[in-house]
């Protein structure tokens, strides 16, 4: 038996993170046994001010996560912008491998790899943010023997990550991200059995091996745990592949992974977009073709001027449905039937 305390608590948070990162730091007691890591979702070209804003908000000094920097009891570690923060054998480590909901860093690898590393040792805390992020990476710590935190849903300035978190978490704590300091304390001094604990998937290792972007290639690809889903990776347009996991999960070749809330929310997004630039190209397609049929009408070519004012008709037809549709708010509410242009 090897029993050691729960000394790792990873913090995952996005939308309205900032607001409960500050109470949840705010709560934390002064010289904490253990260490703190952090991840919120932010621009890739942004610096972070997030260490300094943790810094004044409570007792324990914050700063920025560095490569290979040893695990720190008493200090909250940020991730950085454009990198996933990991946990591997006592350090951290920093990467630049693929995206995970279209963020880097993401929510999900650092809780992953803490739970590969750690197991028992693991608290894993949920706070604020939209879709489902975080939600497949506590599973993991908490199948791994470690223990889950999530916001009340009623403090989170957005409940869908703690929600989500909560459906398949359902026995996880509760508590406003100001109140977790208290139950930390109690809960960083128990101690636990590292050999009680499952050894960590097969799908587990690959996944970190995919965020660290480490192993050959056969080690980072899903083979037989995974299935073509019919689905397209929106950051690369190759086939998604569904992962054999507790909560739906996809991957493609070069490891894109995207939960299903996070993949449906980008089709949205891709398919608006889609939209205005088709919205662009008839309001074009209208103005060539009343131009051409103005020139057709100066040579003297009736008929030639009548189709390309026909063509303008049609596309201006066109044109003010759609613009209608997409200034309406409904996307994805309505079926919409364009005339032919």
């Amino acid at each position: 038996m090897r029993l050691r305390p729960r000394d790792i608590v990873v913090v995952g948070a996005s939308a309205g993170g900032v607001e409960a990162l500050r109470s949840f730091a705010a709560g934390l007691p002064a010289g904490l046994p253990a260490a703190v890591l952090v991840v919120l979702h932010m621009p890739a070209g942004a610096a972070s001010a997030l260490p300094a804003i943790l810094r004044r908000s409570g007792p324990l000094p914050a700063v920025a996560a560095r490569h290979d920097a040893a695990i720190e009891a008493g200090l909250i570690t940020v991730a950085t912008p454009n990198h996933h923060l990991m946990v591997d054998d006592g350090r951290l480590r920093l990467s630049h491998g693929p995206t995970e909901n279209g963020h880097r860093p993401a929510v999900d690898v650092l809780f992953r790899s803490a739970a590969r590393a750690a197991g028992p040792r693991v608290i894993g805390v949920v706070l604020s943010g939209v879709l489902d992020d975080g939600t497949a990476g506590l599973v993991n710590i908490v199948r791994r023997g470690g223990l889950a935190l999530v916001q009340e849903p009623r403090d989170a300035l957005f409940a869908n990550m703690p929600q989500s978190a909560l459906r398949y978490m359902p026995h996880a704590q509760v508590l406003p991200a100001g109140e977790m300091g208290v139950a930390l304390k109690q809960l960083v001094a128990d101690q636990v059995d590292l050999d009680a604990a499952p050894p960590p998937s097969r799908l587990d290792i690959l996944e970190s091996n995919i965020a660290a972007y480490i192993g050959n290639g056969d080690d980072r690809k899903a083979g037989d745990m995974a299935q073509f889903s019919g689905f397209s990776c929106p950051d690369c347009q190759g086939n998604l592949m569904e992962l054999e996991s507790e909560t739906a999960r996809y991957r493609c070749r070069v490891g894109h992974a995207w939960t299903a809330d996070a993949l449906f929310d980008k089709q949205a997004s891709d398919l608006e977009r889609a939209l205005w630039l088709a919205l662009r190209t008839l309001d074009e397609k209208v103005s060539l073709a009343r131009r051409l049929a103005s020139d057709a009408e100066r040579r003297g070519s009736q008929s030639l001027s009548g189709r390309y004012r026909d063509a303008a008709e049609e596309s201006e037809s066109a044109s003010e449905l759609l613009r209608k549709f997409l200034l309406s708010g409904n996307l994805g509410q309505a079926d919409l039937e364009l005339p032919h242009a």
